[in-house]
């Protein structure tokens, strides 16, 4: 499987003070066309495939005897409940406005929620991805404040993989030209619509930078409680996390080292 351009792109990798120590070469799949329909299957899938798929029992209020009276008595036909104790003999049953009735059009346990994708559709999309979070037009479309940054792909050296501390963490974002859009997320926060409130996701937090980095290194725990901000492994990242929403172009900030781990993962495109 080939792509269907070789191009490469030379960059700079940018130190934690913010400016430029070394020119490196971005692998091929940098510069991939985007492919705005893949990104979006590709999401579609990842987030349906995670979706517990449910069902209700066929009998579910069903399990009675009662039975319609007919017609003559000048109520309504619906079934009920045999007997003259408790429950009253006129209590209705089995319908689906009665108490304790079925439900008019329960949710069924076959229904087909996951979207499949095709393997190599999916690897695709993921490099279409990439392609787009190292494009600035992407980026600016997607909303991200970019002015003071100083490059899109923005790499940074391998000593941003060892902060420790979210203080640290926040004074390398300012001086990359980043901190502005954390704060975007931040400020853009609001309660969610409906019952979700009580259900533990009450805000709704706008996505922010993306961080990926070559391993478990302390910088995922220094950054992880910045909003809107995500730290996730060049191994594992995919259109979840690189397309939020099925929509390309989310501003990505990448280690020297994520860049290696890349380049062998996609070794075979």
């Amino acid at each position: 499987m080939l792509l269907l351009q070789d191009k490469k792109i030379q960059v700079k990798v940018y130190g934690l003070n913010g400016s430029p120590i070394k020119d490196i070469t971005l692998p091929h799949f940098f510069s991939y066309p985007v492919r705005k329909d893949l990104i979006r299957r590709a999401f579609i899938s990842s987030l349906t495939a995670r979706i517990q798929p449910q069902g209700r029992d066929p009998m579910a209020g069903k399990r009675t005897t009662a039975e319609s009276w007919g017609v003559g008595f000048g109520i309504a036909r619906v079934p009920r409940v045999k007997g003259n104790r408790y429950p009253k003999a006129s209590q209705a049953a089995f319908a689906p406005m009665t108490v304790g009735g079925r439900r008019t059009h329960p949710p069924r346990a076959e229904k087909i929620v996951w979207e499949r994708i095709n393997r190599k559709e999916k690897r695709l999309a993921v490099i279409s991805a990439i392609s787009a979070a190292s494009n600035m037009k992407y980026v600016k479309i997607r909303g991200h404040l970019v002015e003071n940054t100083p490059q899109i792909p923005l790499i940074v050296e391998d000593s941003f993989e060892s902060l420790k501390k979210a203080s640290d963490v926040r004074e390398a974002f300012k001086t990359l030209g980043v901190w502005k859009d954390v704060l975007r997320a931040y400020n853009g926060r609001k309660i969610r619509a409906g019952k979700g409130k009580m259900r533990g996701r009450r805000y709704k937090i706008r996505k922010g930078p993306l961080i990926v980095v070559s391993g478990m290194v302390p910088v995922i725990r220094a950054a992880r409680n910045f909003p809107g901000v995500d730290v996730v492994r060049a191994c594992d990242v995919s259109v979840i996390h690189l397309a939020p929403g099925g929509f390309p172009g989310r501003l990505t900030l990448w280690t020297e080292s994520s860049i290696k781990v890349l380049e062998e993962r996609f070794k075979n495109i």
